[in-house]
């Protein structure tokens, strides 16, 4: 009888959490999504378009429409063609006409330089470079924390190396109280602990479209679980 009630118990466990996984995405339009009309459904996939014709003339997000999310784990697969994007989390929208979001970034380019970052949309900036492991620390100013680089994850340019252009990449990010982590392609490549009183612990997702030259990011598989 024991054996048969803990094996129950181990299975509805299991149905728990399988049960938190949710799909964000389905795949055919934009339910669940809001944002301006540089958002569209191409191939099945969550599609953000600019050109030299249709420029945004700042930086504009697709926010999902399920409410704030705090301690979680979030999955997606991502290509991007020129320009620069990335997923807001725990983050939160400044302007609903022109869908301004603020708050945590996890960053990735058509370029070199940013894909895996930690950057806080207008905010504090970037909070760790490709490859750090940091925390973040009260400093002057809300505005202006102290960043102290306490080790590394990896090397900037090895990370880079396993970044696939203009094809599909996987992206990780766990958030769990002040500690935030990503990885691209099973690869961390940030570990921040952010300390600071300003550092959110909840707010929304929404995905980036940078101002700028014309690009196109396309996004699928996104799945979220949220831990808390």
């Amino acid at each position: 009888m024991k054996l048969r009630t803990s094996l129950l118990a181990l299975l509805a466990l299991a149905s728990t959490a399988c049960a938190e996984d949710k799909n964000l995405f389905n795949g055919k339009d934009l339910t669940g999504w809001k944002g301006l009309d540089f958002w569209s459904v191409e191939d099945g996939c969550i599609t953000g378009r600019t050109t030299k014709e249709k420029p945004t003339k700042g930086n504009t997000f697709l926010v999902w429409q399920g409410g704030e999310v705090g301690d979680f784990e979030f999955t997606f697969k991502y290509k991007i063609v020129g320009g620069n994007s990335g997923v807001q989390y725990r983050s939160k929208l400044v302007d609903e006409k022109g869908y301004v979001v603020a708050g945590y970034q996890a960053d990735f380019e058509a370029g070199k330089t940013y894909s895996g970052i930690l950057y806080e949309e207008k905010g504090r900036g970037i909070l760790a470079q490709r490859g750090q492991k940091t925390v973040i620390k009260e400093g002057a100013a809300p505005n202006k924390p102290k960043v102290e680089v306490a080790g590394e994850v990896g090397k900037s340019a090895e990370i880079q190396a396993k970044i696939k252009s203009e094809d599909w990449n996987d992206y990780r990010i766990v958030a769990k109280g002040g500690h935030l982590q990503h990885f691209i392609n099973g690869v961390p490549t940030v570990d921040v602990t952010d300390e600071t009183a300003v550092g959110a612990k909840k707010g929304i997702l929404a995905l980036q479209l940078h101002a700028g030259p014309a690009m196109v990011v396309q996004f699928k598989d996104l799945v979220l679980k949220e831990t808390k």
